[in-house]
């Protein structure tokens, strides 16, 4: 659907870092359809409007020299709408998170900081321009974000510091074997968040981000023919859908879902 305003607390956007912006671009074009607007940031480089017939879905960027010394790899990352960046960072701060990156303002746009969870999970804030859209245009159709997932070491605890956060409210949708909590804004599911076992290794706490697909099987054989690898394999979701877990030839990871029902 289109949208252009993110209630508090709702996801908003997704980012991509890579140190390979030029295979990205080819990769994204062919998987998704996505078009591209290059935008000169000045000394910050080039930052990437990626857009979906015309509409904005997501952005990518360089992966810069520092994260990469310090082992980050190529990533994508979701944002969180906020009517305050400064007050939910201070708030984030009381509450046992970290502030990586502090409030700074990204002029005609709008203002961001970078947290991070109790856990480990990295999270930014966006506090849009009042004249700037500065969101996903499109989200839930094929090709544009659809979910947003935490994995972490502490369900209860991230539970704890998220609903407190952002006022979040917390649902239990768990399945036979699978402990999994929804995360709602008001009445409107926005993000998800599972348990991580010893079969997830040395994996640290993360955001999966999850774009829509209209046939996930197909997707996955796409994802290799372009280059990509299949982290894992299409797997159903009773009465959700049928997801996969992907990383594209830079090596930043995604997920997508082919929904079940009306959507």
């Amino acid at each position: 659907m289109t949208n252009t305003i993110y209630d508090h607390g709702a996801f908003c956007w997704a980012d991509l870092a890579t140190p390979d912006p030029d295979g990205a671009k080819t990769f994204y074009a062919a998987f998704f359809g996505w078009g591209r607007e290059d935008r000169d940031m000045g000394e910050d480089g080039v930052y990437t409007l990626l857009d979906l017939n015309g509409q904005y879905v997501a952005g990518m960027m360089t992966l810069c020299e520092e994260d990469k010394s310090h082992g980050v790899p190529p990533h994508w990352i979701a944002y969180v709408a906020v009517d305050s960046c400064d007050e939910t960072a201070a708030r984030a701060r009381d509450l046992g998170g970290t502030v990586v990156t502090e409030p700074f303002d990204i002029p005609d746009a709008g203002r961001m900081a970078v947290l991070r969870d109790p856990q480990g999970a990295f999270i930014p804030l966006w506090q849009r321009d009042s004249a700037h859209p500065g969101a996903a245009q499109l989200e839930g159709v094929p090709g544009s974000v659809c979910w947003t997932e935490l994995a972490t070491t502490d369900d209860a605890a991230a539970q704890s510091f998220y609903t407190a956060l952002f006022d979040w409210k917390a649902k239990d949708s768990s399945i036979p074997g699978v402990s999994y909590t929804e995360f709602l804004v008001g009445d409107r599911s926005i993000a998800g968040m599972l348990q991580m076992t010893e079969e997830w290794g040395d994996a640290p706490p993360h955001w999966l981000v999850y774009f829509t697909v209209t046939d996930c099987d197909q997707a996955a054989a796409q994802v290799e023919e372009l280059g990509g690898s299949v982290v894992k394999p299409p797997t159903d979701v009773p009465d959700v859908g049928r997801f996969a877990v992907f990383a594209d030839p830079q090596g930043a990871v995604f997920a997508v879902i082919a929904m079940s029902g009306p959507q």
